[in-house]
């Protein structure tokens, strides 16, 4: 490693915004709507008096950032008002309603509509819905509610890095790596698209073997917390059926993000996955002889409870199965027509743009690619879709999209403020007169004093700093946002393969989703059991620690063994 000069006061000083941010989110509960437009106000107010910067920079930098901010909400709000769409016109309820009667094991049912169910409305939705509608189906079925609850957001991991069609990907570690000339992929020359792809492959590989596991996993720390004989013993009986599913899942999630980007992966992966395992497990493939139940209702724990009797009734089922699904059908096979390059829709859609050029004199140029973006093409355009196809009443389509509204309001401020904070922190930096930089920007000073401090050690903590990201913020994708650019420049700084360090970033944005405040207290609200919170983010630490130690045990070998997707000479200036 080169030898640098770290002053670890600036470095300090650029880490406040982020310390703040964790000190208010993890330690005080604050919500990140809450939290992040002080840490931005923060960042801002060291840009202007450490720093140096000018002040119309500030607000330049600060306001491209909430442009960026623009294509992330679009995809949410498509995410969400699809969602919504099929909640209100009885799909959901007839989704839900056909799990039932595949299986009586309730280990089976969790790792059908935990695990792959989830997956797939991770892939389609993102954004915390996996685990809140997940949870209250199992409830459904007859899960304690604490249980549903602890098991949805465990499963809700593997599938994040790829969820909402790639939004962690495209919308937060891409944007903030290729997001404006000043980037640090366009600084070094590397062509965005192929490193997108790189990272990409390399997220899904080492997650897909490790998360072959996970099924198995989360079935062991329910039959444990949830089971009368208190024993990991029921999960080693359903290992043989808990593997097959992680494999049914992982080789499909594996060859599609190779070979078609971050957008399918996890929507593919679980819609090809569920229908092999739910056809195995009426067939009684792999399946226990002796079926797992939990105890009688009257012998659970009261913390097992839901306060709401009514969780987890779904309604009446009011159209066929297949009319259900369409809506899903519809989106995957209109993304994957979408998005392979040899079909010229993908070419015509990405030249559809809106161009901001040199916004606020920054230098920095804005482009929206509405029509690519999924939030349009597909969700929003199948949920007028499914307006008409399941006949939904204008009252209900008027619902949806209020509702919808409702829902993203937090988020949009919460994205805003904290897309705004990395563009100022990520261009912070300081020209003089002479064309020499006289300081660099906040991003890159805390880079170099982690490297310095680190070293080759660097990481073992890489995949926390992902962890810790999502943890504060509630999303993978505000984690990539925030730490994707810092984790690229320590491992060039390092000369550690900077493709499996911003993927090992995002894997722990992922890992992060099983204990994020947010995401536990949103659960707990659909499945009623408010007030669970702390003990549901004790209890999930173990896995994500056991995940943790296998994804940068995977890290380390790789970097052993000497991989480096995109080798990348020269500093960065």
């Amino acid at each position: 490693m080169a030898e640098l000069n770290v002053d670890y006061l600036s470095a300090f000083m650029a880490f406040l915004p982020i310390l703040l941010t964790i000190v208010l989110m993890a330690g005080m509960n604050w919500g990140a709507k809450k939290a992040l437009p002080l840490s931005w106000a923060v960042a801002a107010v060291i840009a202007w008096s450490y720093w140096g910067m000018d002040p119309s920079k500030i607000f330049g930098f600060s306001f491209f950032g909430c442009l960026k901010a623009v294509d992330i909400l679009i995809i949410i709000f498509g995410a969400l008002l699809i969602l919504n769409t099929m909640k209100l016109s009885g799909a959901m309820a007839t989704i839900n309603h056909g799990f039932n009667g595949i299986t009586n094991d309730r280990r089976i049912q969790a790792i059908i509509i935990g695990f792959m169910f989830g997956a797939f409305i991770e892939g389609a939705a993102g954004f915390g819905t996996p685990a809140a509608l997940a949870g209250p189906l199992m409830v459904g079925l007859g899960f304690p509610p604490l249980a549903a609850a602890m098991v949805a957001l465990i499963f809700n991991s593997v599938p994040v890095p790829f969820g909402a069609v790639g939004t962690p990907i495209t919308g937060g570690a891409m944007k903030t790596l290729a997001g404006s000339s000043d980037s640090l992929l366009n600084i070094l020359h590397v062509d965005p698209e192929m490193f997108k792809m790189a990272l990409t492959q390399w997220v899904a590989i080492p997650n897909g073997l490790v998360g072959i596991f996970l099924p198995l996993l989360g079935v062991a720390i329910m039959c444990r917390f949830f089971g009368k004989e208190r024993s990991f013993k029921p999960a080693l009986a359903a290992a043989p059926f808990a593997i097959f599913a992680g494999v049914v899942f992982a080789v499909p999630y594996i060859l599609i993000a190779t070979y078609l980007g971050p957008d399918l992966p996890s929507l593919l992966g679980a819609f090809i996955g569920l229908g092999i395992i739910i056809f195995a497990a009426k067939k009684g493939f792999l399946i226990p002889k002796k079926t797992w139940d939990f105890p009688p209702k009257s012998e659970w724990e009261s913390n097992w409870k839901s306060r709401d009797e009514d969780t987890g009734n779904v309604g009446e089922a009011k159209m066929g199965m297949v009319m259900a699904w369409m809506p899903y059908v519809l989106i995957a096979l209109i993304l994957v027509v979408t998005r392979i390059p040899v079909l010229p829709l993908k070419a015509w859609l990405t030249s559809q743009t809106l161009v901001w050029p040199d916004v606020m004199n920054t230098g920095s140029n804005y482009v929206l690619k509405w029509a690519y973006l999924p939030g349009t093409i597909p969700f929003i355009l199948v949920a007028f879709i499914t307006n008409f196809m399941h006949g939904m009443k204008p009252g209900a389509v008027v619902k949806s999209w209020k509702m919808t509204f409702g829902q993203i309001s937090g988020a949009a401020i919460a994205l805003f403020a904290g897309v705004a904070m990395v563009q100022l922190m990520l261009n912070s930096k300081i020209i003089d007169a002479s064309g020499v930089m006289a300081m660099p920007s906040m991003l890159t000073t805390m880079a170099q004093a982690a490297a310095q401090a680190t070293g080759q050690a660097y990481p073992l903590i890489a995949t926390l700093i992902g962890i810790l990201g999502s943890f504060m913020s509630g999303s993978a994708t505000v984690s990539n946002l925030l730490f994707a650019s810092l984790q690229f420049e320590t491992a060039h700084i390092l000369q550690l393969p900077e493709v499996i360090i911003v993927a090992i970033q995002t894997i722990g944005a992922a890992i992060g989703n099983m204990i994020c405040v947010n995401n536990v207290v949103a659960v707990c609200a659909t499945v009623g059991c408010l007030g669970a919170e702390g003990l549901i983010i004790r209890r999930n630490a173990i896995p994500a620690c056991i995940y943790y130690l296998a994804i940068t045990g995977v890290a380390l070998f790789l970097i052993y063994m000497g991989v480096d997707p995109i080798p990348l000479e020269g500093g960065i200036h």
